[in-house]
């Protein structure tokens, strides 16, 4: 038996264990990544994008923790768009569509450059427990890893079994083979074990496209959005050209076909009994659900700047491939389609989260991580969240980052990080379906928007030594610079003889008597940039200082940061009040987080809670009178009930 010996033990190189390996190793954990395939690693198993609704925020926050998937991304991306621009800031949603290739080539640098870091190509059979904690986890080809604490991030690899049309084969991702020995190992510890159902569409070859009938969808640059806009707070400039995307939709005759073959489909023929994403619907889930509509809409992407790959978003099924291929040559711009492979769905093992800690640790298992889709999740970024969570956990555990290994761990609150409102739904609520975020899933999502990621949680990363020099440098030179600039305007008064000029030209009521200059930039339509030309000896407060400028200025650093401390300052300044308003909420309802419940109730003998709430409270076991209110079934009056017996 060949036996290594590490503080952690990551099992699976996806984007949950990627960032869990590269956060434990950071901080001095001796860490191993156990992968499959090492030409697989941080794979887009689906669409090769980053982002979206939500979803950007969390790699903005995976980011300003110290994470690599901004980073990673940025190096990738062929195309950026800020999404919901028309909307509030807390709306804005970073999205980047990715060169596949150049994303894993990056993550394998990133990994292979990490200090305290090894990766094994194998696969993972066994978890080795002993007196309820674990240490150590057993391969295929017979390695023994020992360690303190091991994190499992397998994404849809444990017992995989993929579809299309009646036809089944076990495996992990396409052409990949399932993981087939690692669950019932788990499972013995006496987790609980559920399978879920995911799907993805077509590949399609280019050169057999009519693009000539589709509309061309271009990305930021193009259309003269800012710039500045990435993903990593530390990225230099895009370095990638930019790729446009197009659109097109499906047409009667394409739901005709469709329909045609549902009595093969696995979804409705009772091959698949598990639950798939709601809100990422197969094309033959759309057109039961929503049987009225004759066309949907489909976005053709790229898949590299070297590849004649293109990914049809929208159009993910697991129908017969005859049928899908039929289907498409009923649309104009694929009527002479070539296809590289079909869509499939895929069925995988996932574990109750709500056997988990906060931390992502084990209730069963001591030193047990779990992260990603194994917790029941869908989507790269809600993976690579929890991973970093995990990650930074584990190696705390291990005494590493100058951790105290009998602490409670690291975990976040919701009105800190939409990651918090993610691990807290799941481990609190659990889950019914692929778990996807939404910013309607966060009541303070005000407080946590796209463009104060850093200013929430970068001093997490200084304290677990996850920051840089670099992203130190960067982050206390911005916040140093936007603090002086809210001051600044909310203490300067304006004279009308100095700003009715302004005024007039933008259609904004005049003066007739001095104000602060705050009260105008909170003007709608009025923007900071433009005002700080009117009053130049505001610049002296962005500009950085002498010293603090690097080789980095050649990438538009100084320009990127100057612009990102205006926008930011300018959205403290438009939406004081309610920024105010929510962070009142946020703190009232942090009283309740710092009543703690876990260990002092027989909730069974409760009779005057309701039975559901007795069921759910004995199960989840919350850990605060704040959790205990967020659990589905738990009614106010079930809280009042509780504080009462407290004696509040």
């Amino acid at each position: 038996m060949n036996t290594f010996n590490y503080d952690v033990v990551v099992i699976g190189a996806g984007h949950a264990g990627c960032e869990a390996a590269a956060a434990a190793a950071r901080m001095g954990a001796k860490t191993v990544i156990i992968t499959m395939d090492m030409n697989k690693i941080a794979q887009m198993s689906c669409n090769p994008a980053v982002g979206g609704i939500a979803k950007g925020q969390i790699v903005r926050e995976i980011d300003a923790l110290g994470g690599q998937m901004g980073r990673v991304t940025d190096a990738a991306t062929i195309q950026f768009r800020m999404l919901n621009r028309s909307k509030g800031p807390a709306m804005w949603s970073p999205r980047a569509q990715c060169d596949r290739m150049r994303f894993i080539a990056e993550w394998r640098k990133t990994l292979e450059n990490t200090k305290n870091l090894d990766i094994w190509q194998d696969e993972a059979t066994e978890i080795l427990v002993k007196d309820g904690e674990i240490h150590g986890v057993r391969t295929i080809w017979g390695a023994e890893f020992h360690c303190h604490c091991a994190i499992v991030t397998a994404g849809t690899f444990l017992n995989g079994l993929m579809h299309i049309g009646r036809r089944m084969v076990a495996g992990g991702r396409c052409s990949e083979p399932a993981a087939a020995f690692l669950t019932d190992s788990i499972k013995a510890q006496g987790i609980t074990v559920e399978r879920m159902k995911t799907g993805t569409p077509v590949r399609i070859d280019a050169r057999s496209v009519h693009f000539e009938d589709m509309e061309e969808q271009p990305g930021d640059d193009a259309l003269g959005h800012p710039l500045h806009h990435r993903f990593s707070y530390i990225s230099p400039w895009r370095k990638l050209p930019q790729l446009p995307c197009w659109t097109c939709n499906t047409n009667a005759e394409v739901h005709r076909i469709l329909r045609s073959g549902l009595a093969d489909s696995p979804l409705y023929n009772g091959q698949i009994q598990s639950i798939g994403p709601r809100y990422c619907p197969s094309i033959e889930t759309k057109l039961v659900t929503f049987a009225d509509r004759d066309s949907h809409p489909l976005f053709l992407e790229p898949e590299g700047l070297e590849t004649n790959e293109l990914y049809l978003n929208g159009f993910s099924s697991s129908l017969p491939m005859d049928v899908q291929i039929a289907a498409l040559k009923a649309m104009p711009c694929f009527r002479d389609v070539k296809v590289f492979r079909p869509g499939y769905a895929i069925e995988y093992d996932f574990f109750d989260p709500t056997e988990l800690h906060h931390t992502l640790e084990s209730r069963k298992v001591g030193g047990l991580f779990l992260a990603g889709q194994v917790n029941g999740t869908t989507g790269y970024e809600e993976a690579a969240g929890q991973g970093i969570m995990a990650g930074i956990n584990a190696a705390m555990k291990c005494g590493s980052g100058g951790a105290d290994t009998h602490s409670s761990g690291f975990t976040l609150s919701r009105d800190e990080a939409y990651i918090g409102v993610l691990i807290d739904d799941l481990v609190i609520k659990g889950v019914d379906e692929p778990y996807r975020m939404f910013t309607s899933r966060a009541e303070y999502r005000i407080l946590l928007r796209q463009d104060n990621a850093d200013m929430r949680l970068t001093p997490y990363a200084e304290k677990f030594g996850l920051a840089t020099e670099e992203r130190k440098r960067r982050f206390h030179q911005k916040k140093e610079a936007i603090d002086m600039l809210l001051q600044q305007t909310r203490n300067r008064n304006v004279a009308p003889r100095e700003i009715n000029s302004y005024l007039e030209a933008h259609d904004s009521p005049t003066l007739n008597h001095g104000c602060k200059l705050s009260e105008i930039i909170a003007r709608p339509n009025l923007h900071l940039d433009d005002i700080i030309h009117i009053f130049p000896e505001l610049e002296s407060f962005i500009q950085p200082s002498p010293t603090a400028i690097t080789e980095n200025s050649a990438n538009n650093e100084e320009n990127t940061a100057r612009t990102e401390i205006i926008e930011a300052a300018e959205i403290l300044l438009k939406y004081d009040g309610y920024i105010t308003r929510e962070r009142t909420l946020a703190d009232k309802m942090q009283r309740l987080e710092n009543i703690k419940i876990r260990g002092r109730f027989n909730y069974a003998s409760i009779q005057s809670l309701s039975t559901e709430a007795r069921q759910k409270l004995c199960k989840i076991d919350p850990e605060t009178l704040a959790q205990a209110s967020r659990i589905p079934g738990v009614s106010p009056s079930d809280i009042s009930v509780l504080l009462v017996l407290l004696g509040r």
